[in-house]
Order: C-alpha cells, then sequence, then structure tokens
C-alpha cells in the first residue's frame, strides 16, 4: 500500500524536477544574468505555492478520514468545499503576484542589472494562479482519496506542454543537425520571457484538465453538491490547515530572507544557489513520495480507528524512508560536480554549488525523519507542533545563523548552508524526540483517556 500510493507521486516529481532541469540548462544557455533573473523571486513562489499547499492539508485530512471511514458523501460534500476555496484564493493570489510583480526583485535585493527582467518573469509566470490553485489543492483532494496516479498523469501533461514551448519560444529560428538530418526549427526567440510564457501555459493546461477529472471522480466528485460555504466542514478543515498555512508562509519567508541574503553575495552566488536547489530538488523525490503516502494512510487508519495499522504504518515507513535517503544522498555527495555542470559553465559556479551539495548530502536521512513524521501528523489532522518545530528550526536556526554568517563573519554562500543544514538536523532532533513520546498518535491518546 506504500509503494503503490508513494510511487505515482515520486513518478510526478521526477518529472516536475526533470522539467526544472531542462528549464535551468535552457536558460542557464543564455548566461548567467538569465539564470540569476529566474532564480532571484524562486523562493517568493515557494511562499505563494505552499500557503496554497497548506489549504490543501486541511482537505487532505478529513477527505482521507471520511475515505478511510468509507463515508463517501462526506467525502464528497468535502470535496465542494474545496472548489469554493480553490475560486476564492485563486483570484486572490492572482490580485496579489500581479500587483507586486514590479516590487518583488527589489524586495529580494536582485542585482538592478536584472530587475526588470525578473520582474517581468515574475508576472507572466504567477498570471495563472487560479489554475495554479486548482492543481495543488484538487490534486491534494484526489491524493486523500487514495488517487495518486490522476495528479501523476496531470503533472506529466503540464510538463511536457512545458518542455514543448520551451523549445520554441525560448531560441529563434536556427538550423538543427539531429542524426545527420539538417533542418530549420522555428522558434520566438523571447528567452527569459519564453520561459516564462511555457510555464504559464502548462500550469493552465494543467489547472483545466485536473479540474475535470475531479469533477467526474467516481468517489468525491462535488457535482450535485451546495457550493456554498458550509461552515460544519470548513471550521475544521481552516482549522487544521491555519498552523500548516503559517508554518509554510513563516518558513517560506523564512527561505525569501534567505535567499535575500544569498543575492547579496553577488551574481556567482545566487546562480551556485539557485542551481544547486535544483540538482538538491531531484535527490528528496524518494522522501516526499513517501510523505504523500504517509500521509494518506495515516488519515485513513485514524478515519477506520485502526490503532494497530496506523502504528504498523509508523514501524515500517520510517527505516524505508531512512533507506532511501542515505542512497540518495550518497548519489548526490559523489555526483555533485557533475550535476552542476549540467547546468552552468562557470568553473566558478559549479565548484561552489558542489562544495554545498555534497555538504547538504550528508543530513538527508536525518531530514527523512523529518518528513515522514511531518506527513504522518498532517494526515492525522495535528498541525500545531510542525508548525513550532518548523518555525524555530527556520528563524532560530537558519536566518539568524545566516545573517552572522555571511553579514557579519564573512562565510559566504558555504556559510549560509551550513545553517540550513543545523536546521535540518533540529529538526529531525524534535520530531524524533515526539515520535518516541508516542503524542503524534491521536489513538494512543483516546486509548489511554477510554
Amino acid at each position: 500500500m506504500i509503494f503503490t500510493l508513494a510511487w505515482p507521486t515520486m513518478l510526478e516529481q521526477l518529472m516536475q524536477t526533470a522539467v526544472q532541469y531542462v528549464d535551468t540548462m535552457m536558460v542557464g544557455s543564455l548566461g548567467t544574468q538569465a539564470t540569476a533573473a529566474v532564480g532571484a523571486t524562486s523562493t517568493v513562489g515557494w511562499l505563494v505555492g505552499s500557503s496554497i499547499s497548506a489549504l490543501g492539508v486541511g482537505f487532505l485530512t478529513f477527505i482521507a478520514q471520511a475515505y478511510g471511514a468509507n463515508d463517501r458523501d462526506r467525502a464528497a460534500n468535502i470535496a465542494a468545499q474545496a472548489v469554493l476555496v480553490v475560486l476564492v484564493v485563486g483570484l486572490l493570489f492572482t490580485a496579489l503576484t500581479t500587483g507586486l510583480s514590479g516590487l518583488v526583485p527589489v524586495w529580494m535585493q536582485v542585482d538592478e542589472s536584472i530587475r526588470g527582467l525578473a520582474s517581468r518573469y515574475f508576472l507572466i509566470l504567477y498570471l495563472p494562479m487560479l489554475p495554479r490553485a486548482a492543481t495543488i489543492i484538487f490534486g491534494t483532494a484526489l491524493r486523500a482519496a487514495s488517487d495518486t496516479k490522476t495528479p501523476m498523469r496531470v503533472g506529466v501533461l503540464v510538463n511536457l506542454v512545458n518542455v514543448i514551448l520551451n523549445f520554441l519560444l525560448i531560441y529563434p529560428t536556427r538550423t538543427l543537425n539531429v542524426l545527420g538530418l539538417r533542418f530549420t526549427m522555428p522558434g520566438a526567440g523571447w528567452g527569459v520571457m519564453g520561459a516564462a510564457v511555457a510555464s504559464a501555459v502548462g500550469f493552465t493546461v494543467g489547472g483545466v484538465v485536473i479540474t475535470i477529472v475531479f469533477w467526474r471522480h467516481p468517489v468525491i466528485s462535488p457535482r450535485g453538491r451546495r457550493l456554498r460555504p458550509d461552515l460544519h466542514i470548513l471550521r475544521p478543515c481552516l482549522k487544521v490547515a491555519l498552523p500548516n498555512m503559517l508554518q509554510r508562509f513563516g518558513t517560506s519567508l523564512g527561505y525569501v530572507a534567505f535567499a535575500s541574503m544569498i543575492n547579496s553575495l553577488g551574481e556567482v552566488s545566487t546562480a551556485a544557489h539557485t542551481i544547486a536547489n535544483t540538482v538538491e530538488s531531484a535527490f528528496y523525490i524518494p522522501g516526499y513520495g513517501m510523505q504523500t503516502a504517509a500521509a494518506t494512510l495515516a488519515g485513513n487508519a485514524l478515519g477506520a480507528r485502526d490503532r494497530e495499522r496506523m502504528q504498523s504504518l509508523a514501524r515500517m515507513i520510517l527505516p524505508l524512508e531512512v533507506a532511501m535517503m542515505i542512497v540518495s544522498g550518497g548519489l548526490l555527495f559523489c555526483f555533485a560536480p557533475n550535476m552542476m555542470s549540467l547546468f552552468s559553465k562557470s568553473a566558478e559556479v559549479i565548484a561552489l554549488g558542489a562544495l554545498v551539495l555534497r555538504m547538504v548530502a550528508v543530513s538527508e536521512p536525518f531530514y527523512g525523519v523529518s518528513i515522514i513524521m511531518e506527513g504522518m501528523m498532517l494526515g492525522v489532522g495535528r498541525t500545531v507542533t510542525p508548525f513550532v518545530f518548523n518555525i524555530t528550526g527556520m528563524w532560530g536556526v537558519r536566518i539568524v545563523g545566516t545573517f552572522v554568517c555571511t553579514q557579519l563573519l564573512g562565510f559566504g554562500l558555504a556559510g549560509a548552508w551550513g545553517c540550513m543544514i543545523a536546521h535540518n538536523l533540529l529538526l529531525f532532533v524534535l520530531y524524533t524526540i515526539h515520535y518516541l513520546r508516542g503524542k503524534w498518535n491521536p489513538l494512543n491518546q483516546r486509548e489511554a483517556t477510554a
């Protein structure tokens, strides 16, 4: 059951990462300035996306529990409320991102020579926030109903559209030689703007398709349900989602502050950090794929009131996660320079990026424990404790430490990533203690009360 739920999510994330790799390589071929312009505002994008994902967590928790209890009517009613949330949140973030697109590069301390380019890229990329919100929240709802294949297929479609349009819009018309055949390939020659348009169109296609599939789903389709606010459903969903939203908002805001301090180190550090983040994301795929399975199965077990299933899930999935992260961390350590060289021709950028990647590779198995424990706690609706742990680590360790290391001591990018590793290790310690105490499992507490 774990791998049945996890592998589609892993494949979906693998495709997303592969496309991110292709994007970075294509944009990287335009020069270091283009890479910096695209990467300089990416953490603001994480802030937006994670805030929407947090709302999805509230629906994941209660759809998974209703599905585990075989209460399909309640699951469909919750799904109907998800439609309303998508509409409200999608329109709200469209207004915010487009209205602030000119200010974001300034807040991020982007070099003045690329602020205009970064601003236009950000504006185009975040115009389709309504379909992006649909992709995130409806995809989460489908996973909660044990349907991880549909979001995977939609993700593959989005990525294919993105890659094809990248190829046509980034480069100008040119002559290609494939297997000895020479032909003229038309192209728009829009550069960085072409990459933004390709991504925006891909997100739009994905949002439309997943909305259609969600509406026709045999279990949680909102067809025939009241599309009016129902506080009996929204209140508990928001109660779970709010701490997770504050957590993601706080940590994403921390990422913004983190990236802003790195941007202040100069173009080489910004480019190395952007590429290293892209490379690193591929090696977290096993962890986050298993997190999705952990959240869904924990919610199902709680809905079925099956304490033994909940305990056996934790005993099995944690060792699996650690083993997978040891393998991925080892590969990252060995091939860090090779991965960096895929995205940059600058020896300075490659050397700096490889250094920080090898540093973080050592901490991956420890971070894997945190990923799984957080997933299980989200599945059972325990979102306050992860909020406290993550905010403490982000602002108490990573941000304060990075400020001291980069702005006062002059340790540069390596010092900043060292603080990120310290943050990850703190999370490992906190989640491990919480797991050993058994407080994460609401069925333990109910049994004790009984």
